[in-house]
């Protein structure tokens, strides 16, 4: 997957600033895609001249103008190829095991604090996510198929912390025996 396939499924439902999709990027896809601002502007710029999306300069007074980029359906038909293709699981890349696996260069304590500090930031991604499960999603035989899709996505992200917790506990447990 590639930011302009991310960027294209967030402007599906609606036409956005990048602004307006940077915000949104970072409070829904970032769960499972990264990127900065400044990578989603300058992606937008060649959506644009690609022709799979087109933005509409919106005059503010006293202000500067907004942008407002939408999908065309030649960026609706790039997208549906894209999702028609097999997926690919993407390699990992955590810096945290490249760390483990050359952790005989420095003393264990560094390896447990590093441990422990990721073990923190996947407790707080599980609970950010079962709230969002328990507002959005709490009835899941009502849900609409979009509703649906979107949960699988959330459930995904669930699974993954879950795991990484399981991983962390017994790192911590291998790399305490350490002597």
């Amino acid at each position: 997957m590639s930011l302009s396939h991310a960027l294209l499924t967030c402007l599906i439902e609606t036409p956005q600033s990048g602004y307006d999709l940077s915000k949104r990027f970072s409070e829904s896809v970032s769960y499972f895609w990264n990127a900065s601002q400044q990578q989603i502007y300058r992606e937008l710029g060649k959506l644009e001249t690609q022709g799979y999306v087109v933005s509409e300069v919106i005059p503010r007074e006293g202000r500067l103008d907004k942008k407002i980029y939408s999908i065309t359906e030649e960026g609706k038909e790039y997208l549906i190829a894209w999702m028609k293709k097999p997926s690919e699981p993407d390699t990992i890349r955590e810096d945290i095991l490249v760390k483990i696996f050359s952790g005989s260069l420095v003393e264990t304590k560094v390896l447990i604090a590093d441990i422990k500090r990721r073990q923190k930031i996947h407790v707080d991604k599980l609970s950010k996510y079962k709230e969002i499960e328990e507002k959005n999603f709490a009835k899941v035989g009502e849900l609409t198929k979009e509703e649906k899709l979107k949960y699988l996505v959330l459930k995904a992200g669930i699974r993954c912390e879950l795991e990484w917790l399981d991983w962390c506990q017994e790192a911590l447990e291998i790399v305490n025996s350490i002597t």
